[in-house]
């Protein structure tokens, strides 16, 4: 079983295709979907319509709560709070029920999948470093656990100590537990533009991560045609 791990899409639709593409081609045979996938960018609708057709497990991330929520988003960054009231209008009733009705945590097969941390998942916090994953890791009750949320593509290893690893290939070994952040579809914060994903071959027990080029001057066409703030298109470019 090789499965796909993908998220915070963030309504970026050419990105994730172009990941869904490339997994097909790198034979996985299962998807997963880490959340967020709406808010920012100009394709909320198609986006939510091609996870819901897969029929795969998806957990709720914070941008899918909001834009399916009416509360106050005054408490938000200025541009994340714009583009997510231009979403929730491009919403129908039962597109936001999904969304709501979404679980915050998951166990698929032997390991967990959750958008932000297992401490405290509808708090939304960030991990960041190794201090952060400490805490993480004392509500980890399986081996691996996969997440997103930050959009940076990260390990962190738990055997006599907590330590961060290159989010390169790995390999999962007896004895160690590990907390990985797959990195981000449709809005990549680590430099590098492209959309990014990662993949768990359960045979061998190896993760790998995937970088994939997509249209992104026809993402950016699309942010600015919608009228939202032409921040979010001059970032993609920059991977920030």
């Amino acid at each position: 079983m090789r499965i796909a791990l993908f998220g915070d899409i963030h309504a970026n639709h050419e990105a994730l295709e172009a990941v869904l593409a490339d997994a097909s081609a790198q034979n996985c045979t299962d998807y997963i979907c880490m959340g967020d996938i709406v808010g920012y960018n100009a394709d909320p609708v198609a986006c939510l319509e091609v996870v819901r057709k897969m029929g795969c497990p998806v957990v709720k991330g914070n941008h899918d709560e909001d834009a399916s929520g009416s509360h106050s988003l005054d408490s938000m960054n200025p541009v994340a709070a714009a583009a997510l009231e231009w979403t929730r209008r491009q919403l129908d009733e039962e597109q936001r029920l999904w969304l709501r009705r979404l679980r915050m945590v998951r166990q698929i097969e032997d390991f967990t999948v959750v958008h932000s941390t297992l401490d405290q998942p509808n708090n939304w916090n960030y991990v960041t470093n190794r201090f952060d994953a400490m805490s993480n890791f004392s509500y980890q009750f399986t081996q691996v656990c996969f997440h997103g949320h930050t959009h940076v593509p990260r390990v962190y290893v738990k055997t006599d100590k907590v330590q961060e690893v290159p989010a390169e290939s790995i390999a999962i070994e007896e004895g160690s537990k590990y907390f990985i952040n797959v990195g981000s579809v449709g809005q990549p914060r680590d430099g590098d533009w492209r959309a990014c994903y990662a993949i768990y071959d359960l045979s061998s027990k190896l993760v790998t991560f995937r970088r994939i080029e997509y249209d992104i001057d026809a993402t950016q066409r699309k942010i600015l045609a919608a009228g939202l703030p032409p921040m979010l298109a001059e970032r993609l470019a920059e991977g920030r």
